[in-house]
């Protein structure tokens, strides 16, 4: 568990670093080009680690996937556009900040429910606070 935490959080230094180049990228060429770009380059990694072997699936099997599952790359584009936009209007910082507060409340949520095949997971009264606690941090870093 320790080492799922550990990648998490490593997952989520790549986010604040991939948003804060997308940010100067969208400054050099345009925000909808600049996330044309990042999904074109990330296609092609993709495609360069498939035919490296690292895969660990099949491609064969997309038929298999419910069709919502494909809106991640709707989603994809639509994450680095309002990343981009956001870290240059509000800073890395505050734009990291405001987006941690919102998936960690859209997590709870989806486990609630138990959305999209994830197994579900009670809502709790400490859950709330810890969502509140960090709504709270999150304002305290927003206000200057």
């Amino acid at each position: 568990m320790l080492l799922a935490l550990l990648l998490a959080a490593l997952s989520g230094l790549f986010m604040a670093l991939q948003g804060t180049l997308n940010s100067a990228l969208s400054k050099a060429v345009g925000l909808l080009e600049a996330s044309f770009i990042v999904q074109v380059v990330g296609s092609l990694t993709g495609l360069a680690l498939l035919l490296a072997g690292l895969g660990q699936g099949s491609l064969l099997k997309f038929r298999e996937a419910p069709w919502y599952t494909y809106l991640g790359g709707l989603l994809g584009i639509a994450i680095i556009y309002l990343v981009a936009s956001s870290i240059a209007q509000a800073g890395v910082a505050s734009a990291t900040t405001a987006i941690i507060v919102g998936q960690v409340l859209t997590a709870a949520v989806i486990d609630w429910f138990g959305w999209f095949g994830v197994e579900q997971v009670p809502f709790s009264l400490w859950k709330g606070l810890g969502i509140l606690l960090m709504a709270g941090g999150a304002w305290l870093l927003l206000s200057r």
